[in-house]
């Protein structure tokens, strides 16, 4: 996956438009849609400046992580500020999938929310 295809999906999965991420960072929102069309890539302080929004690493962004690291990466992260996460996961397999998608829909809500307050 190209820098530009990680941007777009890293962008949908937050629900953002591009031009809240180019009001955000200062830039045009046609220089942001290069980005994602892969046909410019960002100089190093705005790459940097994304993968901290994002909560990515640069490398990341540019593709030299699989995503057997991300998984890892959040894994990690989720265990280390969560430490009942085990318990949250048994849970979680009552759920029906319903259910699940309520949970990722609250997810979503909430990091709307911490976007919105952080921009």
């Amino acid at each position: 996956m190209k820098y530009g295809d990680r941007l777009k999906k890293l962008r949908e999965v937050n629900n953002l438009s591009q031009q809240q991420l180019a009001d955000k960072f200062n830039i045009n929102r046609s220089t942001y849609a290069r980005y994602e069309l892969n046909q410019t890539q960002p100089d190093f302080e705005i790459l940097k400046k994304l993968a901290d929004f994002y909560e990515v690493t640069v490398d990341y962004i540019l593709g030299h992580e699989t995503q057997k690291n991300d998984i890892t990466y959040f894994k990690n992260k989720i265990a280390e500020e969560f430490p009942d996460i085990d318990l949250m996961f048994k849970d979680m397999e009552s759920l029906t999938a319903e259910d699940m998608k309520e949970v990722y829909e609250y997810i979503k809500f909430k990091k709307s929310q911490k976007n919105n307050s952080n921009g």
